[in-house]
């Protein structure tokens, strides 16, 4: 079985620990230079990964900004971007969404878990994948009609199929970069190897948090491993490993 790709979370709050505040305005937590670093770190990436929500909210591309940086993965055998990612619980994708319009395909795939073929390989095909709950699954594919995502039937399973599923599909490296609910997930369960945490120098004053409430491993008792601590202009950015692995 191949092993699960190492995962680096990837998250910028305020702070007081918000990474949204309470207006409808997308609130801008990184300056350009974390920006670029972002990219760096997107560069690295197999594949990255978002909610449904994220995508909704922010409507990102997730593709690597910099032109070197698409050059230097091409030379390297690599497609340009790495892999986008999402996971749905209820469907409501807009296939208009840049996350799928970006760099578009024609034709939609259906998949279920560990299918190999021409979407299993990292940046073919499948370059963009949509793992759906199963009572959902039928409905997603049928909105994404039209776009290149591979839309995967996750049944009942969570975070861990995930994981099992990219390593099948070649993602060695997986860059999580939210929303909150996400990151609980990866965090809570235990399946996030590296944080790597950019703190802004204000405050927000409420909004939405960086995780929701949960039981966590990395508790008092168990704090995670201050690797390394970056200066960004006045922001802090902070890593911190979790697991004892390194990327691959």
């Amino acid at each position: 079985m191949p092993q699960r790709p190492y995962v680096l979370l990837s998250a910028a709050v305020s702070a007081d620990g918000y990474i949204d505040d309470a207006t409808a305005d997308r609130l801008v937590l990184s300056a350009p230079d974390d920006l670029d670093r972002v990219d760096e770190v997107r560069a690295g990436a197999d594949a990255i990964l978002v909610g449904a929500g994220t995508i909704r909210a922010d409507n990102p591309r997730l593709l690597v900004r910099s032109a070197a940086r698409r050059a230097a993965r091409a030379a390297a055998g690599r497609p340009a971007s790495p892999v986008r990612v999402t996971l749905t619980s209820r469907g409501g994708l807009d296939p208009a969404a840049r996350f799928f319009t970006a760099e578009a395909g024609t034709a939609v795939e259906a998949a279920s878990l560990g299918e190999a073929g021409e979407a299993a390989g990292a940046g073919g095909a499948g370059e963009r994948i949509v793992y759906a709950a199963g009572p959902v699954a039928q409905r997603v594919r049928e909105q994404l009609s039209g776009t290149s995502a591979a839309v995967v039937d996750l049944g009942a399973a969570g975070l861990d199929a995930i994981l099992a599923d990219l390593g099948g599909r070649g993602v060695e490296q997986l860059l999580v970069e939210g929303g909150a609910g996400v990151l609980t997930g990866f965090l809570a369960g235990g399946l996030a190897d590296e944080l790597q945490l950019m703190v802004a120098p204000f405050f927000v004053g409420g909004g939405v948090r960086m995780t929701r409430p949960g039981a966590y491993p990395h508790g008092p008792g168990n704090p995670m491993k201050l690797a390394d601590v970056g200066r960004l202009g006045d922001a802090v950015l902070l890593r911190y490993l979790l697991s004892g692995r390194r990327p691959g």
